[in-house]
């Protein structure tokens, strides 16, 4: 059975592209990797914020309507997002450098949580595994205090009993104990946890996370996709985004999952030394871009320090 190498990306919602930027790069120290559209509607921003190199595991998406409304996660829907650091004093630095930056600052033995600016809730926690860190140059983290990539998302679901046959037989994860579980493959690992849901209803909008992807080798996404469809989970075609193949289904608590590709990544169209800095469309894309271009919201610099330079 081919294992899944952990969490590929997170994809989520923002109201306000300009001040997603400025949160994510100047504030969380992460790169804008690439600036794009939503290829499902081109009308709108898709934002990839990553490692130096816009490595998968690192890689947190936005797609921008811009005005929606605000979002609250219920059942079915991810809640957290955790990211790993590499000591206790890195969670020192962050409770001092989120302070008046974020909403809902709290630690505890465990970790440190807080919320963007639209309420997405995050968590940082110190890594206990031998991942190779994946980590973003900012002027004011040091890279031992940086962020090293994902370590878990946690959804709502009042019955994981449900998820676990697909989790477990359908997806080879491995059970950590009740409602939790880890894809590991051969070079990293992600986990994906259950927790109580509230009482009120979900809603999509922004400062919700939208789908969570899971990372394939190339050469093992057929596969995958025929072993969804003998689960009956009726996934969507193999899709081709140009900077990685997509396959979505949602697991039976109703969170949206993909399984996106190792590759061919993010420098097949940018040099890496200038990724995120220019709006890129794939090439079946290109022909839309006296349209879309217009229309997009302007974005702050996210790296005016290496402007500088």
């Amino acid at each position: 059975m081919p294992k899944l190498d952990g969490i590929h990306h997170v994809t989520c919602i923002t109201a306000d592209a300009p001040r997603n930027v400025d949160f994510y790069t100047r504030v969380l120290g992460l790169r804008l990797v690439k600036k794009s559209v939503n290829q499902d509607d081109p009308t709108v921003y898709h934002l990839f914020y990553a490692d130096e190199s816009g490595s998968a595991g690192s890689d947190i998406t936005f797609f921008e309507y811009p005005g929606v409304r605000r979002g609250r996660a219920g059942a079915g829907m991810i809640h957290t997002v955790e990211w790993r650091l590499g000591s206790d004093e890195a969670l020192d630095f962050w409770q001092e450098r989120l302070a008046g930056e974020a909403g809902a600052v709290a630690r505890d033995d465990h970790g440190l949580e807080f919320e963007d600016p639209e309420g997405l809730r995050h968590r940082l926690v110190v890594s206990t595994v031998d991942d190779t860190p994946l980590l973003a140059e900012h002027p004011e983290v040091p890279a031992e205090h940086a962020l090293q990539g994902f370590e878990a998302v946690r959804a709502f679901s009042a019955d994981p009993e449900a998820s676990a046959g697909v989790l477990e037989q359908t997806l080879g994860f491995g059970a950590q104990g009740t409602g939790e579980w880890e894809a590991r493959g051969p070079s990293r690992g992600g986990r994906y946890v259950f927790d109580e849901p509230p009482t009120d209803r979900g809603v999509g909008g922004a400062g919700t996370v939208h789908h969570v992807a899971w990372s394939s080798p190339m050469d093992e996404h057929e596969t995958w996709h025929r072993r969804v469809v003998e689960a009956g989970l009726r996934p969507s075609p193999i899709i081709d985004r140009f900077w990685f193949r997509s396959i979505y289904f949602r697991e039976p608590s109703g969170v949206l999952f993909e399984i996106a590709t190792l590759g061919p990544g993010f420098g097949v169209d940018e040099d890496v030394e200038h990724l995120g800095e220019a709006l890129i469309l794939p090439p079946a894309f290109e022909h839309l871009r006296t349209q879309v271009e217009p229309i997009l919201t302007p974005l702050p610099d996210p790296r005016p320090w290496a402007t500088a330079r």
